[in-house]
C-alpha cells in the first residue's frame, strides 16, 4: 500500500500541483488534472462542484483523511489546503491510487 502522505509530498516538490478550490473546479471543468485530492473539512458545496465536474471529466477523486490543516502540513505550506489537483505526479507513485479505486466504480456501475 502506497504511503499517501509521502505520495502526496513527493507529488508536490516533483510535479505539478495546483492548490485551492477554485483551482481544482477549473482543472475538474477542464479535465487538466488527473487527480484532485480534497480535505475531510472540505465545505460540501465545493465537495459536490467538484464531485459533478470530476465525473464529467473523468478526473478522479480522493477525499483525504486529515483536515485541511493536516493537508497543508504534508504539503509543506503555511496556510489551510481544501483541495489539491494533481497535474503531473513527478516522481510520486500517487496516481498507482487511483487505479484501487477506478475498478470498484465501474464495476458497480454496470450491475
Amino acid at each position: 500500500m502506497i504511503d499517501i502522505d509521502k505520495a502526496i509530498a513527493t507529488a508536490v516538490k516533483t510535479g505539478k500541483v495546483s492548490f485551492g478550490a477554485n483551482s481544482a473546479i477549473q482543472n475538474a471543468k477542464t479535465g487538466k488534472a488527473k487527480l484532485i485530492i480534497l480535505a475531510a473539512n472540505c465545505p460540501n458545496s465545493i465537495r459536490e462542484d467538484v464531485e459533478y465536474y470530476g465525473k464529467l471529466s473523468n478526473v478522479p477523486l480522493i477525499t483525504y483523511k486529515g483536515s485541511s490543516i493536516d493537508l497543508a502540513a504534508v504539503c509543506g505550506k503555511p496556510f489551510s489546503i481544501s483541495a489539491l489537483s494533481i497535474r503531473e505526479p513527478g516522481d510520486s507513485e500517487i496516481l498507482g491510487l487511483t487505479e484501487n479505486i477506478e475498478p470498484e466504480e465501474s464495476s458497480g456501475g454496470n450491475e
